[in-house]
């Protein structure tokens, strides 16, 4: 199951295809680029998009392509389907998040030395352009976040 948002007119591929086509063309070729090879990794994977806006129809975060399911369990024993791989453009550049990894400091560790220009959290990758990173070390780290369950 793939969360659109408040768009149920659009299907989830159209509403990815429309935010590319929105950013500046720049950044819209990165966002591409890295949207095939994502899809490239995972085939057939889920697809998710968030537009960012909350149901008060304001802003709280940037729009969000999302990859795959990972069920998220919460302390009071709910849960919630959500996305294993996001992508986002943002004012200074692109995060690429990586959810659901147990060590919150595994990515910094494991990808952060080799990874190139790029600041690396507990579960994001953070970059300006794609010619600053080292792609198929990015790739890696995305393998391990479809993986690692």
């Amino acid at each position: 199951m793939a969360c659109s948002d408040k768009n149920t007119t659009m299907t989830i591929a159209d509403q990815i295809k429309a935010y590319l086509d929105s950013l500046p063309e720049s950044k819209r070729l990165d966002m591409e680029t890295l949207h095939h090879r994502i899809l490239e990794l995972r085939p057939g994977c889920t697809l998710w998009f968030l537009d960012g806006i909350n149901s008060e129809n304001k802003t709280v975060s940037n729009p969000n392509i999302g990859y795959g399911l990972h069920t998220l369990k919460y302390a009071d024993g709910t849960t919630r389907d959500f996305y294993q791989i996001g992508l986002s453009a943002n004012t200074t550049g692109i995060s690429v998040y990586i959810l659901g990894i147990a060590d919150k400091t595994y990515l910094a560790q494991t990808f952060g030395k080799d990874l190139g220009k790029a600041k690396v959290s507990g579960y994001c990758i953070k970059f300006k352009t794609l010619k600053d990173i080292h792609l198929e070390v990015l790739e890696a780290a995305v393998r391990y976040g479809f993986e690692e369950r």
